[in-house]
């Protein structure tokens, strides 16, 4: 179950919480549902300004947060549909820059459902459509859309001529929906390929899903735009350079932490330049990279409850990493900060497979603390994970009764550390709830 907290208005979360009582009885992949809402309320996806539309494992929204972040920054308003949210349902649905409002939301909601006749239909089917309802009544310059799970049958794949695609690295997720092998995942991802339609394929696990992508993409016709043969990134002392299709450029860090966010920020601005039709300078692109915001992603707490009972010397980080490129994600970080301990409070889905998250980080972690997630969704429990964790090589591996307790043990045991809590966005979400 998805995770519906919105703001203190009884009204929408009552409305928000009754979005999934038609939903099918079995998940069906397929894009029948979607479209035929749409059809009943006009077909809005056919009335939004140019669409970039993203895919991939690991890492697709942030590709669309550096979208939005150097379109902004280049004076141009933007229309965003993401997924999941952290705190509010309203962070979905970012309507010409702004979230959208309540009131805009609970109209929106009730209008998407009496079309629907009470024909059954996902919540995310049903999210998707309102919030392309919302774009098309408000005018903007672009709109961003990450897709939810997969590609070919995801419910935002609906429209006929995107301006531009992408697919971000690609990973173990939703095996149970898109196969069990890299190769089956990748072509599900690669189903947002449109004739004619830049493709941007950021770089990839291994040849064989490289390989697969580029298949996919000259079945359906679509130019490939491919990393490290049409464009780069290459870490510096003070940053990247990016080397792509329409320029070469030496650029600072993102305000995005983590060395992997320089291969998202060079995938969105690969998709403007090959795309074409935006005028974003160099300069916007800077600015860009220093107002980019993407919560929750190797994001440092620096206020809230948890953050006032640390000790001098502590830090807290915050990331959502749930499955093994997530892990491998936070592993490269670590093994840049080498100036203190780094301890693990992590949770996990009963769906995820803990070894493969734990693995990359044996090396870095002093100590872990596992704990029980907050959520509906069916959480692993932290036995597990703590057993998960010896299993890899982390041997310090304990339970908690709560994340302020995993947190507190952590904190106090003595000396400057770093502390990272990890394993879910839904954990993620909870924690920045308190402290975000």
């Amino acid at each position: 179950m998805l995770n519906m907290t919105a703001a203190a208005n009884p009204a929408l979360d009552a409305a928000l919480a009754k979005l999934g009582r038609f939903h099918p009885t079995a998940i069906d992949l397929s894009l029948g549902r979607i479209e035929q809402r749409l059809a009943a309320l006009g077909h809005p996806e056919r009335k939004l300004p140019p669409i970039f539309h993203v895919a991939g494992t690991n890492g697709k929204g942030s590709t669309i947060a550096f979208l939005r972040a150097f379109l902004e920054a280049a004076g141009y308003r933007c229309h965003a549909y993401t997924s999941p949210h952290l705190v509010r349902f309203n962070e979905r649905i970012r309507v010409a820059g702004r979230l959208i409002e309540d009131d805009a939301l609970l109209q929106l909601i009730e209008e998407v459902e009496s079309v629907g006749r009470e024909r059954p239909i996902t919540t995310f089917e049903i999210t998707t459509a309102i919030a392309l309802l919302a774009f098309s009544r408000t005018p903007a310059d672009a709109t961003l859309i990450e897709v939810g799970l997969g590609g070919r049958y995801d419910a935002t794949n609906v429209f006929e001529r995107p301006h531009a695609v992408a697919v971000t690295r690609v990973s173990f997720d939703h095996r149970q929906f898109l196969g069990n092998t890299l190769s089956a995942i990748a072509a599900e991802k690669a189903g947002i390929f449109k004739p004619g339609v830049p493709a941007i394929i950021a770089d990839q696990p291994s040849e064989e899903v490289r390989e697969l992508l580029i298949a996919e993409g000259v079945f359906a016709g679509a130019p490939l735009i491919l990393h490290g043969q049409s464009w780069s990134v290459t870490p510096t002392e003070s940053g990247f350079h990016y080397r792509g299709p329409a320029r070469a450029l030496d650029l600072p860090s993102p305000a995005l932490v983590g060395l992997h966010q320089y291969m998202n920020a060079g995938t969105a601005l690969t998709m403007l330049d090959a795309a074409g039709g935006f005028a974003v300078s160099d300069e916007a692109v800077r600015r860009g990279l220093s107002a980019v915001e993407w919560p929750g992603r190797l994001q440092r707490l620096t206020g809230g409850p948890l953050v006032e009972s640390l000790p001098t010397g502590i830090e807290l980080w915050l990331d959502g990493a749930h499955n093994d490129s997530g892990g491998e994600v936070v592993a490269d970080q670590a093994g840049q900060w080498r100036d203190r301990p780094l301890d693990l409070v992590i949770g996990i889905l009963a769906s995820k497979e803990p070894r493969e998250i734990l693995a990359p980080l044996a090396p870095f972690v002093g100590r872990l603390k596992a704990v029980a997630i907050p959520t509906e969704s069916p959480a692993m429990s932290p036995e597990e994970i703590a057993e998960a964790a010896r299993a890899v090589g982390i041997r310090d591996a304990e339970t908690a009764e709560s994340v302020a307790e995993a947190v507190a043990a952590l904190a106090h045991a003595g000396g400057p550390r770093r502390i990272l809590i990890m394993g879910s966005l839904y954990l993620a979400g909870a924690i920045l709830a308190e402290n975000g």
